[in-house]
């Protein structure tokens, strides 16, 4: 039986010339047929914008092979995590983000109907996204890679397969 992504809405935030000053930005709705539909997408999902594993190499690792996906038939790389649109926005802007886009999930919906939201209180994080990466086609799940010991307050955060170099050989059959 096909798997299919969650079906929500993800409040992001787009650039809007037209209202001037220092914030040109709006809110816009995007459903998660506006990010999955008719596409071929690799998304990767992680704890948190501004962490040590999430900043040092996660996000930048899919930001430095996002022309090698793309060469594989992949239409677009998200990175998706349980943060708000401000967080994700000024955290790509900091490690200098122009390829991979930003998902935020800042109620933890889309990561709960995944089974990935787990409780990281012991790190004060509070609910928050497990690491895993996906290959997704039209919206149905063809592959995942979930990081071992998916739990609440796991005392470790494995980085094992979810990385972008467990996708390409993946995508490269």
């Amino acid at each position: 039986m096909q798997k299919h992504v969650p079906n929500i809405t993800f409040k992001t935030r787009v650039r809007d010339e037209s209202i001037g000053g220092d914030n040109p930005f709006k809110w816009l709705d995007r459903s998660s047929d506006d990010v999955f539909a008719n596409k071929n997408i690799v998304l990767f999902s992680l704890p948190g914008a501004f962490t040590p594993t999430c900043s040092s190499t996660h996000l930048p690792g899919y930001e430095s092979k996002y022309e090698e996906l793309l060469g594989l038939g992949v239409d677009e790389i998200y990175c998706l995590s349980v943060n708000d649109a401000f967080t994700m926005f000024q955290w790509g802007k900091h490690l200098g983000i122009e390829k991979v886009k930003l998902l935020p999930d800042g109620n933890g919906d889309f990561s709960r109907l995944m089974g990935m939201l787990v409780d990281k209180s012991n790190l004060g994080f509070g609910m928050r996204s497990w690491r895993y990466s996906m290959h997704v086609v039209d919206g149905v799940i063809q592959q995942q890679f979930v990081e071992d010991g998916l739990m609440d307050n796991c005392p470790t955060d494995p980085f094992e397969v979810s990385d972008v170099d467990t996708m390409l050989n993946y995508l490269k059959g």
